[in-house]
């Protein structure tokens, strides 16, 4: 048996897992361990990173849909064949996060659903919750599956750029949310959305500035702007048909995700 610590992730994965290894499976140097985590549609397998000689450290894959899923601990060694030393249970859940993101992703072109955020802004969070709300709210907002024609500035695409009104990007920027503001940027109707004033004359660029925020600045107003380096040990991902493989820098951990 192996334990695995925490027993759940959220849908969009990027948290890390502990397995304790049982006595018999202590890690052997030339051993190497996988997690194959099965679904109903779709099978994960990630590689390990040993932190001691009972434990191993791993990233949790994001998955399709909300569900208890079986997990195979699978070790192999050179020359001989793939063995599943131990099995156990894991869960799939929606969490805040991903509500969250959810509601923002419908909401972006809802004015009144826009001006709830500004509300909700008054109450300011203190800056670790800012920075939580920031990794968890755009790790989930990757995660989403958005319609080809999503945009940031919502459905109505036909609005004049000159009628004042609140963005997602306003949302972002006044919450200071770094990761997120990076992650609309990329965005259908990102950089569109920097010019447009709400109806305090405010734009995403001016209220960066207003409020001090340096690096959102920097983000929102230089062309050569990179990913922030807060995203350095996040997740990069490849898909090539069926198949994605993430890496996960800050663990050097690999995920391959197939249909």
């Amino acid at each position: 048996v192996m334990k695995l610590n925490p027993q759940q992730a959220p849908l969009y994965g990027d948290c890390v897992i502990t397995v304790q290894l049982t006595e018999e499976d202590k890690v052997e140097d030339d051993v190497v361990f996988y997690l194959v985590f099965t679904g109903s549609t779709v099978q994960h397998c990630t590689s390990t990173r040993k932190i001691n000689p009972e434990s191993l450290e791993t990233i949790a894959p994001g998955h399709d849909c909300c569900e208890t899923v079986r997990v195979a601990l699978c070790a192999s060694k050179e020359g001989h064949p793939v063995l599943v030393v131990a099995e156990e249970s894991f869960q799939f859940v929606q969490d805040e996060a991903y509500d969250a993101a959810q509601f923002l992703a419908t909401c972006a072109g809802n004015q009144q659903a826009l001006n709830f955020t500004r509300f909700l802004d008054r109450s300011r969070p203190p800056a670790a919750d800012v920075e939580f709300l920031d990794e968890k709210v755009a790790l989930a907002f990757r995660h989403l599956k958005l319609p080809a024609e999503w945009n940031v500035l919502g459905a109505d695409q036909s609005l004049n750029e000159n009628i004042p009104r609140e963005t997602l990007m306003h949302f972002a920027v006044r919450l200071g949310l770094l990761r997120l503001t990076w992650f609309l940027l990329q965005q259908p109707g990102g950089r569109g959305a920097l010019s447009i004033h709400n109806n305090e004359g405010a734009t995403p660029v001016s209220l960066a500035l207003e409020r001090g925020y340096q690096k959102l600045h920097q983000l929102l107003t230089e062309e050569e702007a990179r990913e922030p380096d807060s995203w350095s040990t996040l997740s990069h991902t490849v898909h090539s048909g069926d198949y994605c493989v993430k890496h996960h820098r800050g663990l050097d951990v690999y995920m391959l995700t197939a249909e």
